[in-house]
């Protein structure tokens, strides 16, 4: 597994950021990371990168330990943090130079995988301007191209389109996915349309506990399906209930919701339309998204940020 992660616990003072949670993130996969303000994804990832210490158990990357001392672990771990620091009054190529240094590249080889960067991170026309210049979406390719600089296997992303407009956001996520072909993702995001366009899985991390951790097909398929039942007129609720006591929501005074686990409703909601002469007009099946999979598994969730350590 190029992510492991076992019984890893966060304590701030008597807070408990992250309660015990294990997963593990194979070669190759991009995985969401998915939860509210506060359930405790940065931290999480502060923890598999090495910044931050786990209070119990314990994070490995492509094998290794994070937490125990191994100067080659951080070449297999690419980071780029929610809030992205860069020294803005670095140009962009200046920047990169120097952030190579930290993982031992110098010379030729760094030029050449400054240029590559460059290239795939479309920052080539913007490589000689101050960062201090560039957009919030030019920004993030930095960062992006910082994390890429030593080619590591795995990649750990804090919400990587937080705050773009969407043009920055589409072009951020296709970029993603162009990096993601031959590495190893885990990256955190609040946009569910991010998850379903980039992922597999989904991690949902919820008050510090892990909550669901299945495939994105999985997780929408196990809330079932619904089934919206139109009528030309209003009708009154008691009318709708069906013979095995299947009640639906009210969407307006003439559509309703049947929820459903698996089962087609039609032919019950058609006979019970014809036997009390209801004018159902149209009935219409419609999936659970993965925002309402979200909704449902972080109900009565705390809005405070991620603790920080």
């Amino acid at each position: 597994m190029s992510v492991s992660v076992k019984s890893l616990s966060r304590l701030f003072g008597s807070q408990k950021a992250v309660d015990n949670i294990s997963f593990s993130v194979g070669k190759g996969e991009v995985v969401g990371f998915l939860g509210p303000n506060g359930a405790g994804k940065s931290t999480t990832m502060k923890m598999i990168t090495g910044i931050l210490a786990p209070s119990n158990g314990e994070a490995y990357v492509c094998g290794y330990p994070v937490n125990r001392p191994n100067p080659d672990t951080r070449n297999f771990i690419g980071y780029l943090p929610e809030n992205n620091p860069l020294y803005p009054e670095m140009f962009v190529h200046e920047y990169l130079e120097f952030s190579g240094g930290f993982y031992g590249l110098k010379g030729a080889a760094l030029n050449k995988r400054i240029a590559l960067l460059m290239d795939t991170c479309g920052l080539a026309p913007e490589q000689n301007k101050k960062i201090q210049q560039l957009s919030r979406g030019y920004r993030q390719r930095v960062g992006l191209a910082q994390a890429l600089l030593h080619d590591p296997e795995v990649l750990i992303l804090d919400e990587p389109t937080s705050g773009l407009d969407p043009n920055q956001l589409a072009e951020i996520r296709a970029l993603i996915r162009t990096v993601s072909a031959n590495k190893t993702v885990l990256f955190s995001t609040h946009i569910m349309q991010e998850v379903e366009a980039i992922c597999d899985r989904a991690l949902v991390i919820h008050q510090g506990k892990l909550v669901a951790d299945d495939t994105i097909k999985n997780l929408v398929g196990s809330s079932g399906t619904a089934l919206l039942a139109e009528f030309a007129t209003p009708v009154e609720h008691t009318e709708l209930m069906l013979p095995d006591g299947t009640i639906p929501e009210k969407c307006d005074e003439r559509i309703y919701r049947y929820k459903s686990s698996g089962v087609d409703l039609r032919p019950a909601v058609f006979r019970l339309a014809a036997e009390k002469n209801l004018p159902l007009v149209g009935l219409k099946e419609e999936n659970f998204s993965i925002e309402q999979v979200f909704r449902k598994l972080t109900a009565n969730v705390k809005t405070e940020s991620d603790q920080q350590p």
